[in-house]
């Protein structure tokens, strides 16, 4: 579902003044209503100046929801569409994909928890490298400078083996191609690139997929407007968990975001964002390893099919080389 901005045209009663009324409350999408009470937003409307038009608005957003609707799936069609269009992807590692059951799945949001220089960041590096390796598109969004296209290029080397030096340049130029990065530092902006990113995948051809889209980190944009008595930061927490569980759905995406962990009870560490968005991801994954070492370990804190507690080992490339 579209930003409000971009209905203006065809829906003229959702100008400025509306909008500016909808952002007031947290409100930037049409998705974003889904989160909302409608009767408390239509009092809202009504102690504002004009409140004809805003509840008019309102009205007019409902009517653009009840349109869009997907159609109901019986349990073949589900079976079908999981079997045809939700697919596996390497994730590059050969014990986190038999910890998942082949790897990233299409369709499906993956997240992966860790404490400060447990690797979270170079996994999605090496994920994001050995997914466009396959011809297959990569969205990195990076919110915290974590991108470096230097680390990419020495793990695409290690991948590559000994290689001639041209081919392997050759091999860089195109696996880099392959992965698009852009900078997002608040949640805002996420909302309005994943946005963008809607719309690009519906025009997109085939021969130009997109199958992962990573998110290093989610909880470095979500965390700051959490807390407080105003519960607008949790609203937007949960668009921006809705829209990306609906890029994946719709879209075949494969999507990896990582997440920080802070102290809970008794000074053990929890994963951030709290009881609301634990249920969003559809897996969950705790990284860790022991300071001073390459090998990572992988456990399975939430999952589909894959049991809770179950375990796996990997190397983590030194990320200096």
């Amino acid at each position: 579902m579209p930003p409000l901005r971009s209905l203006e045209i065809e829906f003229p009663i959702l100008d400025a003044r509306f909008r500016r009324f909808c952002a007031s409350h947290g409100i930037f999408s049409v998705e974003d209503f889904l989160v909302h009470d409608f009767s408390k937003l239509v009092s809202l409307a009504e102690a504002e100046a004009g409140p004809k038009e805003l509840k008019e608005g309102i009205s007019q957003i409902l009517s653009i929801i009840d349109g869009q609707h997907q159609p109901w799936l019986n349990g073949v069609q589900l079976l079908e569409d999981t079997l045809q269009n939700k697919h596996f992807l390497s994730t590059g590692y050969e014990g986190i994909d038999m910890l998942l059951g082949g790897g990233l799945r299409e369709g499906q949001l993956t997240e992966i928890v860790g404490p400060s220089s447990s690797g979270k960041t170079q996994v999605c590096l090496h994920v994001a490298s050995h997914v466009a390796d396959s011809h297959l598109g990569v969205v990195f969004l990076d919110t915290s400078n974590s991108f470096s296209a230097h680390r990419v290029a020495c793990i695409i080397n290690q991948l590559s083996g000994p290689l001639a030096k041209e081919v392997n340049e050759r091999r860089v130029q195109r696996i880099m191609t392959g992965i698009t990065c852009q900078s997002v530092y608040d949640i805002f902006v996420l909302l309005d690139v994943l946005h963008q990113l809607e719309f690009s995948l519906k025009v997109k051809s085939e021969s130009a997929k997109t199958s992962v889209l990573i998110i290093d980190s989610i909880s470095s944009l979500i965390a700051p407007v959490l807390g407080g008595k105003d519960s607008q930061g949790r609203l937007l927490m949960i668009s921006a968990g809705f829209l990306l569980k609906k890029l994946a759905d719709e879209y075949n995406l494969a999507v990896l975001v990582t997440n920080h962990m802070v102290s809970g009870e008794g000074g053990s560490l929890k994963p951030a964002l709290g009881e609301s968005w634990k249920s969003v991801p559809h897996v969950r994954l705790l990284l860790s390893r022991n300071q001073g070492s390459n090998i990572g370990n992988m456990s399975v804190l939430k999952h589909t099919f894959v049991a809770c507690g179950d375990t796996a080992e990997f190397v983590i490339a030194d990320e200096a080389a």
